[in-house]
């Protein structure tokens, strides 16, 4: 039996982690509805009188590299690194710890990734457009978020915690994805040298050397390194958080410290200048006609139709032979309209389709298909969950 003092450890512990739970989700609900803003105006002012000169703004050279580079290179490094640490501290002390809590948004999130990629490859296969299967595997966590959000106390707590813990390991594995299909012109010699930093960075952190300025200064060389290998260099974020020291996980580590200062800035600075840049689209004449290509129908039907079938069908099996069971207050209908929602892909689908194609026509098609299933995935999802949760 543990003692008072240690029930009160406890509760106290227990307290912080919900708090930051909490300051999370509200951040990524603020950094949604934000990005809808950001994502209308981007697109307004593109197709507007003073399109040239907005456009003009990404291709702005500081230190012999465009505001668009780094935008996606590397502010979207810091993005990385505290989706990183969320992960981390899901797999040890969150809902991924629990394996029997965890298979259930693992199953979910897998079949997630798999049945919208054989969307779009059957699609596409053959195809000069077959390398964007991995765009409609993706699931945007702030705007997922947001979405639940506005139905309210209506919306049981079991159902945010596994869209939170379906779109975590959805980035897991579209980091998985980016890192084995998406890397280009390989060198063996930088990515030795950036992995040889990363086994630096674990070994100081088995000596209990807790200075985040240091690991931060060894991620910022392996980012060079990352980049210069041909791997891209965002995933240094994802190593450099599972290097710094996690410890227990409590309000004084290295880890909670540093996932609590990255939350406003991610939310509120990258991911908006990230939907700013890459939003910033021209709607040519012809746009009708890109959005029934092999690529755009892949990549929208993999969304509205290929998210919420996986989610359902492989949650659907886990609990059918009794691997995992359903969240309380939670309903096999609430599964598919959650997959649903899961299917606004938007930032991370847009960052794969800017590393799977070179085609600025194709990257424009891709992006609007992005947008279009989104926001589809979005309302039906809405509205499922709003006449199917009891009010």
């Amino acid at each position: 039996m543990p003692t008072e003092k240690q029930t009160k450890i406890g509760t106290f512990v227990t307290m912080k982690l919900s708090k930051l739970y909490t300051d999370f989700t509200n951040s990524e609900k603020t950094s949604g509805i934000i990005l809808l803003l950001c994502t209308l105006l981007s697109l307004a002012l593109s197709n507007s009188a003073i399109s040239q000169n907005y456009h003009h703004l990404f291709h702005i050279e500081i230190a012999y590299k465009p505001v668009e580079f780094w935008v996606n290179d590397g502010l979207m490094t810091i993005f990385f690194l505290l989706v990183g640490l969320e992960i981390e501290r899901e797999v040890y002390i969150g809902e991924l710890s629990d394996v029997r809590k965890s298979l259930l948004p693992l199953l979910a999130a897998i079949g997630g990734m798999i049945v919208p990629a054989f969307i779009h490859f059957g699609l596409n296969f053959g195809t000069s457009t077959q390398n964007g299967f991995g765009i409609p595997m993706a699931t945007d966590i702030a705007f997922s978020l947001a979405i639940l959000s506005l139905l309210g106390k209506r919306v049981p707590a079991s159902l945010k915690v596994f869209l939170t813990a379906l779109a975590i390991i959805d980035d897991l594995g579209a980091i998985v994805v980016i890192a084995i299909f998406y890397s280009k012109g390989f060198s063996v010699l930088y990515f030795s040298f950036a992995m040889g930093l990363f086994v630096l960075m674990l070994i100081l952190n088995r000596l209990k050397i807790y200075r985040i300025w240091l690991y931060l200064l060894i991620g910022m060389v392996m980012w060079y390194c990352m980049y210069r290998s041909g791997v891209h260099a965002t995933l240094t974020g994802i190593l450099l958080a599972f290097a710094i020291p996690f410890g227990k996980g409590g309000e004084t580590s290295v880890s909670y410290r540093l996932q609590h200062k990255l939350h406003l800035p991610v939310a509120f600075i990258i991911l908006p200048l990230f939907a700013l840049v890459n939003t910033a689209i021209i709607i040519p004449s012809g746009i009708l006609n890109d959005l029934t290509a092999s690529n755009s129908c892949g990549i929208i039907y993999g969304l509205l139709v290929g998210k919420p079938l996986g989610i359902f069908l492989f949650s659907f099996i886990g609990i059918s032979i009794g691997w995992c069971v359903l969240p309380e207050g939670v309903k096999k209908r609430h599964l598919l309209f959650t997959g649903l929602i899961a299917g606004v892909g938007f930032t991370m689908s847009i960052f794969i389709t800017l590393l799977a194609f070179d085609d600025q026509e194709i990257i424009t098609a891709s992006k609007v298909a992005i947008i279009i299933g989104s926001i589809f995935s979005a309302i039906l999802g809405y509205l499922g969950l709003r006449f199917s949760l009891k009010s």
